[in-house]
């Protein structure tokens, strides 16, 4: 979980909550930008949904791609 350790060292945050009608969500932000917003699929582990996050993170860090499952 590399990039979620390296945002909280320089200053962003992270969430993970149950939003009525979308489910879980895990969302990012690195203090002036959305990195990433995650729906957590059915059937999906706390484990694997953070380990998809975490690279989710690090493609908007290596590339600008912001995931976003929650506005689609």
């Amino acid at each position: 979980m590399k990039n979620i350790e390296t945002l909280i060292d320089e200053g962003g945050s992270f969430s993970i909550a149950d939003l009525e009608k979308i489910g879980c969500v895990a969302a990012a932000s690195d203090g002036h930008n959305c990195l990433a917003m995650l729906v957590r699929r059915q059937g999906e582990s706390l484990s694997d949904l953070m380990a998809r996050f975490d690279s989710a993170i690090g493609l908007a860090w290596s590339h600008g791609v912001i995931t976003d499952e929650v506005n689609t």
